[in-house]
């Protein structure tokens, strides 16, 4: 499994984790077990990934129960990202003088006495200019030894030209996948400052794994798409198909897009079974040549650059 440096802690991880959101959660009509998630959690250890993301909101809270179960006696070989922000309860609270005790929550659930890190989760753009007090209560927590460091995750450039001009992060989630290209303007300046970059929804929820249609229909988190959004991204799954030349799955495609880039750190897939993760894990070894990833960079500015897919 090939790693990277994460953060400047002189800690490594793997360029494959794990996303954390269908741990615990509801999908196809089965709500994944806390026995179901710790296999599945300990199986992706078995085979070499070490980073693990999360959030106290993910399967309200049994995301972080089952990483906390699962990763006890090996809690220092892992690194573990949580987020403040939206909590177990469903309700979406920034307050900074909730931080800490929704990091002590986070801790009884995870079985650990520190975070390796801790991102403000899609924060409203008043911290992200650096006008409340959140980081100056994390970085009380890094001297404390409670967290080891902290960042934002973010959806647009904008966002991120924000904590780039007005904050001092170690970390930063990003959106970043061949149909959502636009982050790719700061890598140069995140990798330049030293902050690492998780990538979030590399599979853009889903349709880069080419097993939906316009046909589909959803009814979690995904049913905000409307029909046109379901038809432009069927059709954009098409012309991805016809520029690989790729019938069979695009997962191999998707996730190596991603880590051909070396600014990258690590890329978050969510993974449900053993047999994505196996996917998973085989699609991480795939190399994109230059050219190739030319022709996906140029597949973005012709088809989607100038009017951008609704996340």
């Amino acid at each position: 499994m090939e790693t990277k440096p994460y953060m400047k802690t002189g800690r490594s991880v793997s360029r494959l984790g794990v996303g954390g959101w269908p741990l615990g959660n509801t999908a196809h009509g089965h709500t994944m077990s806390i026995e179901e998630g710790v296999s599945l959690v300990r199986e992706a250890y078995r085979q070499g990934i070490t980073f693990f993301d999360t959030a106290p909101n993910y399967a309200d809270g049994r995301s972080e129960t089952i990483l906390g179960e699962a990763l006890k006696g090996i809690r220092n070989n892992v690194v573990i990202n949580t987020k403040f922000g939206h909590h177990p309860d469903g309700e979406i609270d920034f307050r900074e003088a909730l931080i800490r005790t929704s990091v002590e929550g986070s801790l009884k659930r995870l079985q650990t006495d520190y975070l390796d890190s801790i991102i403000l989760h899609n924060p409203p753009h008043d911290v992200l200019k650096n006008k409340t007090g959140h980081f100056n209560e994390f970085k009380a927590l890094k001297r404390e030894g409670i967290i080891n460091g902290f960042g934002v995750s973010v959806d647009t450039p904008d966002e991120l030209s924000m904590a780039l001009e007005n904050l001092n992060v170690d970390v930063v989630e990003i959106l970043f996948n061949i149909f959502s290209q636009q982050n790719r303007v700061h890598f140069d300046e995140l990798q330049r400052r030293g902050i690492s970059i998780i990538v979030k929804v590399p599979l853009d929820s889903g349709w880069l794994s080419g097993k939906y249609s316009k046909n589909d229909s959803f009814t979690d988190i995904r049913s905000r798409w409307s029909e046109s959004d379901l038809k432009r991204r069927h059709d954009l799954v098409e012309e991805l198909r016809k520029l690989l030349d790729e019938a069979g799955s695009l997962i191999p495609h998707a996730i190596g897009y991603v880590l051909s880039y070396d600014a990258v750190t690590t890329v978050i897939p969510g993974i449900r079974t053993v047999e994505q993760l196996k996917e998973h894990l085989h699609a991480s070894k795939t190399q994109i040549t230059p050219q190739r990833r030319k022709e996906m960079e140029d597949f973005y500015h012709q088809l989607i650059e100038n009017a951008p897919l609704p996340w």
